[in-house]
């Protein structure tokens, strides 16, 4: 509920900003974008028909303004974060200090979101699978730096070598938006199912 509010109302602050500075006719006003999708525990959907009925309400109140303008959304991590797994391979098993890390071929290079670095302050992991037994982990990438983090301090079931972890949530800013080719480590494969 919370984020619809604040999506109305930004988008109110915004054609009330565009109404004082502009004396001429505008032909289309850009929204913005980045309508959240779920990607921690306890985080509800969208509620799409709720932010189209205030956007409704939006442009009858500034009528004479936005009467024959295009009104843009940028909907691109909407429409595809849910769409796309991150899928790596569990390459070597660490313990280290009373801490088990589980070392992958993939991380920060071809995930940056999921490894924080998308000016989160409070590190939260992404939905992930991997085999059956839980146990405490850390999974981190092949890089070395400490910010090569795909998990931290999550319960999983066990892995062993060999076994893939999957990374849901990951359609947007994925590979698209990581420093690929940071360290020469070799690239990924995208696949369209």
């Amino acid at each position: 509920m919370a984020a619809q509010q604040q999506t109305f109302a930004l988008a109110q602050q915004l054609v009330e900003l565009t109404r004082k500075i502009t004396t001429i006719k505008i032909d289309y006003l850009n929204i913005g974008g980045g309508f959240g999708v779920p990607y921690f525990a306890n985080e509800q959907p969208l509620a799409v028909s709720a932010i189209a009925d205030n956007l409704q309400a939006l442009l009858q109140q500034y009528k004479t303004l936005t009467d024959g303008v295009e009104l843009i959304l940028e909907l691109g991590r909407y429409l595809v974060a849910e769409a796309g797994i991150y899928v790596c391979k569990v390459v070597d098993i660490k313990v280290s200090r009373g801490t088990k890390y589980l070392v992958c071929d993939g991380g920060l290079h071809h995930h940056l979101a999921n490894s924080g670095n998308f000016g989160q302050v409070i590190r939260k992991n992404y939905p992930l699978a991997i085999g059956k037994e839980l146990e405490q982990v850390n999974i981190v990438g092949p890089l070395c730096t400490p910010l090569d983090i795909l998990a931290d301090k999550i319960m999983l079931p066990k892995a062993s070598l060999g076994d893939y972890v999957v990374v849901f949530q990951s359609g947007a800013y994925g590979a698209s938006a990581s420093p690929k080719d940071f360290l020469s480590q070799p690239q990924l494969s995208e696949i369209l199912l």
